[in-house]
């Protein structure tokens, strides 16, 4: 059960910006290439979210609440990464030998 939580985690995020990619006008100018958007999706998509929310929603001004949202995102899209390397260090200092 814990599985299915994480994997619908981490699959919302992409979804949802698939679905105003393709239903939508959200990402519609915000991007010169679509290099940015692709990678966004992989990595960083909450991050990626808001910032289409910030040029939707407050005009692309990027005042105090935009940009206390864009670390709320960045800590959301990252703390999976940091969970793992905390993880796998610790198993990493359990395995060595000790004389």
């Amino acid at each position: 059960m814990p599985g299915v939580f994480v994997a619908f985690a981490l699959l919302t995020p992409r979804f949802t910006v698939a679905v105003l990619w393709h239903f939508g006008h959200w990402f519609d100018g915000l991007f010169s290439s679509l290099l940015w958007p692709v990678v966004g999706i992989v990595f960083l998509p909450t991050t990626l979210l808001w910032y289409a929310a910030v040029h939707n929603w407050f005009g692309g001004a990027w005042t105090l609440w935009p940009v206390v949202g864009l670390v709320v995102a960045l800590v959301i899209d990252l703390s999976p990464v940091r969970e793992h390397r905390r993880l796998t260090g610790r198993r990493a200092g359990d395995s060595q030998v000790r004389y």
